[in-house]
Formats: structure tokens, C-alpha cells, sequence
């Protein structure tokens, strides 16, 4: 965990130098990377750019979260001309019939849940999903920035009450125990709407299976 802490802070100053010039557009520009081509510590971005001026924390949130969901697109045009080959190549039957139910059932949800959560969520393969499953551009796009936003608030809110190292701290944290905080997150996701469902239990244990790494 030390060795790792490590790694992120230094990539954090590197980052930091890249992106500072840049202003807002540099939070956006790290959510567009790290969705479209190159996996960024895109949290750690946002973070620093919150603590160093909190003033513009909302600011700065939206335009992380708007960059995510754009990059998003290529994700999702590349699910649109062959999803379903690509699913079936990189994950089981079983997991992929599974991630295709919850998909069925409530498409924005189960596209926003993995969203809201940080690596080593399989996030890319719900977005190929969502696409070979033919889950609306619009609806995709809103999932995406709701599920960021979310995201990235507490990431913000955590940073400026604990400090600069939290981010780092939660990094290995997630890391080392991935299962255990996204069955917290998926429950506290799918809370809201589990009155209204005759099984509510179902929908929350399929997106939680099927967001656990494999």
C-alpha cells in the first residue's frame, strides 16, 4: 500500500504540471483521457484542483463529469458496431447474461452504479454493454455525468475535510478490498427505489455481481 501511495503522489505532482496551465479545461481534458483512450487517475485530478481552490468545487466537478461521459462516446461507438463480439471474448456466458438482465431491467441504473465507482471497476465493459444492448445515447450520456458527479463530489468532499492524502489513502483502500466497498455502494445506490419493486433485492445482486472484478 506504501509503495503505491508513493507512485500516486509523484504521478499526482506530474499530472498537476500538465494540467494546471489549462485551468477548468484541465479537469476536463483528464475525465475526457481517462474515459475515451488512457486510464488517468482522473480522481486524484479532481481532487487536487478542488483543494487547491474549493471556490469552484461544483465547477469543477461538472466539468470532470462532463468530460467522463463524452470520452464515453467512443466507448459506446465502438459497443455499437460490435459490443457483443467484444463482450463474449473478454468475460462468461454467465456474467454476461447477467450484466444483459440488469441492463434489461433498469438501464440507467445499472450503467450509473459503475460509474460512480473508482478503478478496479470493469467500467468500460458496461459501457460496451450499454451500447450492444442498445441503451438510448441520451439516457447513456446522463448516466454517465449523474454517476460521476456523484462520484467525484464525495471524492471532493472527503479531500477537503481530511486533506490531499485521502485521495491517495482511499486509492489502496479500494484496491485491497474492492468487493466489500462496491457491495456498500451498490446498496446505498439502489436504496431509493427498492419500495417500488415487488423483488428489490434482485436488480442490487445482479449489478453487484457483475460489477465485482473476475
Amino acid at each position: 500500500m506504501k509503495s503505491i501511495k508513493t507512485f500516486l503522489t509523484k504521478y499526482t505532482v506530474f499530472l498537476w504540471a500538465i494540467m494546471k496551465p489549462l485551468g477548468i479545461w484541465g479537469v476536463f481534458l483528464a475525465g475526457f483521457l481517462d474515459s475515451a483512450f488512457i486510464g488517468l487517475p482522473v480522481d486524484v485530478v479532481v481532487a487536487t484542483y478542488v483543494y487547491t481552490d474549493r471556490t469552484k468545487l461544483i465547477l469543477y466537478i461538472v466539468m470532470a463529469s462532463a468530460g467522463s461521459s463524452i470520452g464515453s462516446l467512443v466507448m459506446y461507438w465502438i459497443g455499437y458496431k460490435g459490443g457483443n463480439a467484444l463482450l463474449r471474448k473478454r468475460m462468461s456466458p454467465e456474467r454476461l447474461q447477467k450484466i444483459e438482465a440488469a441492463f434489461s431491467k433498469r438501464q440507467f441504473l445499472a450503467l450509473m452504479i459503475p460509474a460512480m465507482l473508482p478503478p478496479p471497476t470493469p467500467f468500460k465493459l458496461f459501457e460496451l454493454a450499454a451500447a450492444a444492448f442498445e441503451m438510448p445515447v441520451g439516457k447513456f450520456l446522463l448516466s454517465i455525468f449523474t454517476g460521476r458527479c456523484i462520484r467525484f463530489l464525495v471524492i471532493s468532499l472527503f479531500t477537503l475535510y481530511f486533506g490531499p492524502q485521502f485521495v491517495h489513502w482511499s486509492g489502496a483502500l479500494f484496491h485491497h478490498h474492492f468487493k466489500w466497498i462496491a457491495a456498500v455502494v451498490v446498496l446505498a445506490g439502489v436504496i431509493w427505489y427498492l419500495l417500488t419493486r415487488k423483488k428489490p433485492g434482485s436488480l442490487a445482486a445482479e449489478v453487484a455481481e457483475t460489477i465485482s472484478p473476475q
